[in-house]
């Protein structure tokens, strides 16, 4: 079931099955991809997230009922094709160490879990990026393994590094700038993944996975620099 409806007065929402599941998931960035690659006259942005596509556009290029009427038949004529997103693997360090865990003490008494094990849980997974948002890049990934569901912290903190990785419910991220947050901080990575410097500022894809790995203190110092230098291409990353 697919609902439209209209999303003030220059966009549309399009929702699917309210749920976070990775086959709906690939079924939202692969309408909202080939919506993109249509085209569609005053079409002006296609937002996937998880089970909802954000759909931007020009009242005086094109009428919402016209566009509605075009949107369907993209659906319906790609329905029968196999869904293929073209996603790229990354594979992200992480120092799961003080000073960059924050929350990892915390977060082992709240989950009744070793620190251990909440690190090797969190890197065993292969996560896929749902949407990005709240930040600009800020990749929601999903799905955490059930016993490291988590809540928020009860007061944000006003500033989180950037590269922090957190975990809040069933997801993990990555803080792309240093900002306010809440999510419950277990380790830190040292690529950058987003720069406004860059033709394309993020480093992830909605549709894209990640796998983490850890890494020691002296081997972010490291890649740190090495970044910061040019002596590291981000395709290093790529699985």
């Amino acid at each position: 079931m697919i609902d439209f409806k209209p999303y003030g007065d220059s966009a549309i929402l399009i929702n699917f099955e309210q749920v976070i599941d990775k086959t709906i998931n690939d079924k939202v960035v692969f309408i909202s991809k080939n919506i993109e690659n249509t085209s569609i006259p005053g079409l002006l942005y296609c937002l996937p997230a998880y089970c909802s596509i954000t759909i931007g556009y020009d009242p005086s290029q094109i009428k919402y009922i016209l566009l509605i009427d075009l949107i369907k038949r993209i659906i319906e004529q790609k329905q029968e094709e196999k869904i293929e997103i073209n996603a790229r693997n990354f594979l992200i360090p992480v120092c799961y160490e003080p000073p960059y865990a924050l929350d990892l003490a915390d977060l082992s008494s709240q989950l009744a879990i070793s620190q251990k094990e909440i690190i090797e849980l969190h890197y065993s997974q292969v996560y896929q990026i749902y949407m990005l948002g709240f930040l600009p890049g800020f990749p929601y990934m999903g799905i955490l393994p059930n016993n490291l569901n988590c809540r928020r912290k009860e007061i944000p903190r006003k500033k989180v590094n950037a590269g922090s990785v957190g975990l809040a419910g069933c997801q993990t991220g990555i803080y792309p700038i240093d900002a306010p947050g809440g999510w419950q901080i277990i380790g830190r990575t040292p690529v950058p993944i987003f720069n406004q410097k860059n033709e394309f500022p993020f480093l992830f894809q909605v549709g894209d996975s990640v796998e983490f790995y850890p890494i020691s203190i002296n081997e972010f110092d490291n890649l740190e620099k090495d970044l910061s230098k040019g002596n590291i291409d981000y395709k290093d990353f790529h699985g």
